[in-house]
């Protein structure tokens, strides 16, 4: 583990334990961290976003891939944990937080990006072809948790396949599903 912590981003364990100070434990393990990281190297010049910030342990790892000249906007609606990620990353001017509720963020986004992590609701269950709209042909749509565990709601459970399903349906994304972490899902966008 010792080795593993050291390849983190320097904030993540921080955020780690800021975030058991608040009582908030819904934040992306290391494996995810680490793909994350690895997806985001791979968009130079890209333009990132995340929905669901959570207290900044995922916006973390994607800093730690993106280059300098990419720019990530994070939207979370809690302002006590996204107040923790703009303590623990706010000095990184590459990011841009919005408090603000995902799905009126979605709905009334115009710009597009090269990679979405969408590790909440809206953009992932909810307005989810807005979502994938406002992704750039070649850019990554990634999502986790699609895996059933003990540590997920029961209508999150229930859901996951569905949304498993569409994304497989769709004639516009190359998908690949990974038995990874808590199942980790990457949709590549070839198409408008």
């Amino acid at each position: 583990m010792k080795q593993i912590q050291q390849q983190a981003p320097p904030a993540y364990l921080q955020i780690i334990k800021e975030s058991k100070k608040i009582g908030f434990n819904q934040f992306c393990d290391y494996k995810t961290g680490f793909f994350l990281k690895g997806l985001a190297a791979a968009k130079q010049n890209g333009r990132f976003l995340e929905l669901g910030t959570g207290t900044g342990a995922s916006a973390s790892w994607i800093l730690e891939g993106m280059d300098e000249t990419s720019t990530l906007i994070t939207v979370d609606i809690d302002p006590a944990v996204h107040a923790v990620a703009k303590k623990m990353l706010g000095h990184d001017t590459r990011i841009t937080f919005r408090c603000e509720e995902g799905s009126a963020f979605i709905q009334t986004m115009t710009e597009t990006f090269d990679f979405i992590f969408a590790d909440t609701w809206p953009g992932k269950f909810d307005l989810l072809d807005k979502t994938l709209d406002q992704l750039n042909v070649g850019g990554f749509y990634v999502i986790h948790d699609v895996l059933p565990h003990e540590k997920l709601p029961e209508e999150y459970r229930i859901k996951a396949p569905t949304l498993v399903q569409a994304l497989r349906n769709r004639k516009d994304m190359i998908i690949t599903e990974m038995d990874w972490s808590t199942g980790v899902l990457l949709a590549i966008k070839t198409a408008e």
